[in-house]
């Protein structure tokens, strides 16, 4: 496959969920799966239209209870568009699908440099002929609000006509995740349709109970042969467009669907059907369209764009090409946070969870404006996770684990064993340390940019609160000398209790402790840095007392971080349990990644076990380089030297199952600095995981948008040693022969589209000319200063 393209050959019904969301086309304000237009939903298509921020909550009877989810709604479709033969003086022949008998050939081709979707099918009718369909789609990068079809159809051999059916469909559920059937799907009501001419229908509807008004305006016209008839019949749910074309060898019928899409979150706009009617109306041809469209996404691969040779740089720029089509410059205007499974399905819900964390670093780098948007979405619902803390009787932010519209705690209560088929108690939402993934991207947003202004006001805020929060929940424990963080599940979420325990939750989780530790180091920090009148506006703000400062800092040094047999902890206790026989079950089982859920089925439970997930205190090894651990673990009164932290690593490798598709990216980066041989191999799981569909079916479902954003700053910060920190770039690069070259281009401070390649042994650092200050770049051996204007390059030790 070329270098920009993704490629299908041939039609698999089995692997069509999968190809709709790696073929998922997006402007960061909405995203439209891969589906064939010609196709409805049901047990092998799954279209589906999301915009980013759009959910709504439902109630549903789950095992005897009533629970309430919110969603990311799947809006109504503006795909549809089928087509159909009649040979001269003949009649009507059936809807051509991919589905149908009549299918001879099928490609399907993602152009990752211009952002299209196109497609090529050959259908033989058995009374018409052959006819071939070439079908060109995109959302438009330029303006959010477009998206456009272009449909060529083509007789091989015959003439007569064709008949087109375009529509709006209203019909639409949330149907992507199998999983969720039990629960209630339908957020669509209202709906109304209705045409204007000439040829344009348009659907208008709304959420059922967060009130969210969306309108969808199409218009569809022939390009070539006049059609001999037409008709615009809106139906009660679906809006409905039919053109009859006469078609013959020799004279292609282009027809083109443009599509405007509005909902009532929308600034500067009267009203969401309106404004698509007007935006449709408005909108140029497919041609002017494309230029537009083609042009942006130029633009976009000018500040983004990474280079490496090979298999591994095809998949980088495909990962690349998803994150920006959900956190796109676009993204930098709404209020919306990182939806862990991109714009690409339902798996999730839609939430926010914590994977901003691994997405953050690359944006800082390219649309820092971005990162500061998604970071204001936190901000924008810190009264409501200060809220959430005082109803447990805590001070500062309890931040939700799972979060959506108005950031109240969106994780479900019940989740269901697909194994098993039993509804189970989720205590997921004792993973407080999102809190801690907030501050860490906040700060690391404000090291990067030198973006004073939000750090000493809204990030000033955020910070402090989670800070505040970690102080009053850990509790001295005067027989140890230390304190406590009790009740909490880590990021491996295998282990949510103790085993037999009542009380759900953990003590003492080295990452949790490890973690809050730095963020109340990096407040107090702040709180001495901020000038004095911002300080005392801050204080009185939050009413934060100075007597509470020396608790913080006592807590700050002594939180209990518990270890055994020369290894770090997991969480206090983690020793006792049992060792788990993994040869038996891998040689029982064809994947194991889920044996939370094998066991459970099994009868038994994880929680007894020496088990995890995924990493959870190798965590610290990606989130801090070596000096900075070492650093907070001496805060903490312990020495963490290379020994400990590689015995650690060796420890906790054998005993994770990779259940998150963050595991093997988290495990590549940090074996990157501790074991080079190995590290290979998980970088190598991390890039496979989504095309390869590593996790059993989940990529159908949406693409895991930490990972792939994780493996791009696994190139750009984890194999440069790449730091941004006290007003310097920082490289300290990673010899991994396997990834041995690469480019790319990023922004740090005043200074757009700075060089950083590795080639021949050597690093090569370049800085645009301009009036800029020049940037102190720190490396093992010497620190050095680059001008604007100038390149410098350096010679790197052999692997």
């Amino acid at each position: 496959m070329p270098e920009w393209t993704w490629e299908y050959d041939g039609y698999d019904p089995a692997a069509e969920r999968l190809r709709e969301s790696l073929c998922t086309l997006g402007n960061g304000y909405f995203a439209t799966r891969g589906a064939m237009p010609e196709c409805r939903a049901g047990l092998v298509h799954c279209p589906g239209t999301y915009a980013a921020g759009c959910h709504n909550r439902l109630e549903s009877d789950v095992a005897g209870r009533r629970v309430v989810n919110e969603d990311m709604v799947n809006l109504p479709n503006w795909l549809p568009l089928r087509f159909r033969l009649r040979p001269a003086g003949g009649t009507w022949g059936r809807w051509l699908t991919p589905d149908s008998p009549a299918l001879l050939g099928h490609r399907q081709v993602l152009d990752l440099r211009r952002g299209l979707f196109v497609r090529e099918s050959r259908y033989r009718d058995r009374a018409a002929g052959a006819l071939r369909v070439a079908q060109t789609r995109l959302v438009h990068m330029g303006d959010p609000h477009l998206a456009a079809l272009r449909t060529v159809l083509t007789a091989e051999d015959w003439s007569g006509e064709v008949e087109v059916e375009s529509a709006l469909d209203g019909e639409v559920t949330n149907t992507n995740v199998h999983r969720y059937r039990a629960l209630d799907r339908h957020h669509l009501t209202r709906v109304r349709t209705g045409a204007r001419e000439p040829g344009t229908a348009w659907l208008c509807c709304r959420t059922s109970t967060s009130g969210i008004g969306i309108a969808l305006a199409a218009r569809t016209v022939a390009v070539g042969p006049a059609p001999s008839s037409e008709r615009l019949r809106p139906d009660r749910r679906r809006a409905v467009h039919r053109l009859v074309v006469p078609i013959a060898p020799g004279r292609p019928v282009e027809v083109q669907k443009t599509v405007a899409l509005h909902t009532s979150r929308d600034a500067a706009i009267s009203d969401p059907l309106g404004a698509a009617v007007d935006r449709v109306t408005e909108a140029p041809d497919f041609a002017a369209l494309l230029h537009a469209h083609t042009d942006a996404w130029r633009r976009i691969w000018r500040r983004a764009d990474i280079r490496i040779p090979g298999r591994a740089g095809r998949i980088l720029r495909l990962h690349l090409f998803h994150v920006l089509q959900t956190l796109s410059p676009h993204t930098a205007d709404l209020d919306v946070g990182v939806p862990a499974r991109g714009l690409h399905g339902e798996a999730y819900r839609g939430h926010v969870f914590w994977d901003e964390l691994f997405v953050l670093p690359y944006l800082n780098l390219h649309f820092p404006d971005v990162s500061r948007a998604l970071l204001t979405y936190r901000y924008r619902r810190l009264d409501r996770a200060c809220r959430a803390a005082a109803a447990v009787g805590r001070t500062g932010a309890m931040y939700p684990w799972q979060s959506g519209s108005d950031g109240r705690e969106e994780t479900q209560e019940l989740h269901l064993n697909p194994r098993s088929g039993r509804w189970l108690p989720d205590r997921s939402r004792l993973q407080h340390h999102v809190g801690s993934a907030v501050a860490y991207n906040v700060w690391q947003y404000c090291e990067a940019t030198g973006d004073t202004e939000f750090l000493y006001t809204k990030g000033a805020e955020t910070l402090v609160q989670i800070a505040r929060f970690w102080a009053d929940g850990a509790v001295l424990d005067p027989a140890l000398g230390r304190y406590r963080i009790r009740g909490v599940v880590g990021p491996d979420e295998y282990h949510d209790a103790y085993p037999g325990a009542v009380r759900p939750g953990l003590d003492d989780n080295t990452y949790t402790n490890v973690t809050a530790s730095w963020v109340i180091a990096r407040a107090l920090d702040l709180l001495r840095r901020l000038p004095a009148w911002r300080r005392q506006e801050l204080m009185e703000r939050v009413a934060l007392d100075e007597g509470e400062l020396p608790k913080w800092e006592d807590v700050s040094r002594r939180l209990h971080v518990p270890f055994h047999r020369g290894v770090i902890s997991q969480f206090e206790g983690y020793d006792d349990l049992a060792e788990l026989d993994w040869d038996a079950y891998r040689a029982r089982y064809d994947s194991i990644r889920r044996l939370d859920r094998i066991l459970e089925a099994e009868g038994d439970t994880v929680n007894r076990y020496k088990a995890s997930k995924q990493a959870d205190v190798l965590m610290l090894g990606y989130l801090f380089p070596p000096a900075e651990l070492r650093g907070l673990f001496r805060r903490l009164g312990h020495h963490l030297d290379d020994e400990v932290w590689s015995r650690t690593v060796d420890y906790y490798l054998r005993r994770t199952s990779h259940g998150s598709t963050l595991s093997e990216l988290v495990h590549g980066w940090v074996l990157a600095r501790v074991r080079r041989a190995d590290a290979w191999q998980y970088f190598h799981e991390a890039l496979e995981s989504d095309i390869a569909d590593v996790q059993g079916g989940t990529t159908g479902e949406g693409i895991h948008l930490g990972a792939m954003a994780g493996t791009l700053d696994l190139v750009q910060r984890g194999l440069t040693g790449l730091e941004t920190r006290g007003d310097a770039l920082l490289l300290d690069p990673v010899p991994l022969p396997v990834l041995s070259e690469y480019g790319f281009t990023l922004r740090y401070r005043g200074h757009w589209g700075i060089s950083l390649r590795r080639h021949s042994g050597q690093l090569e650092l370049g800085i645009p000319d301009s009036e800029e200050s020049p940037v102190r770049v720190v490396l093992a051996d010497r620190t050095v200063t680059v001008a604007p204007g100038e390149t410098r390059t350096f010679r790197l030790p052999p692997a």
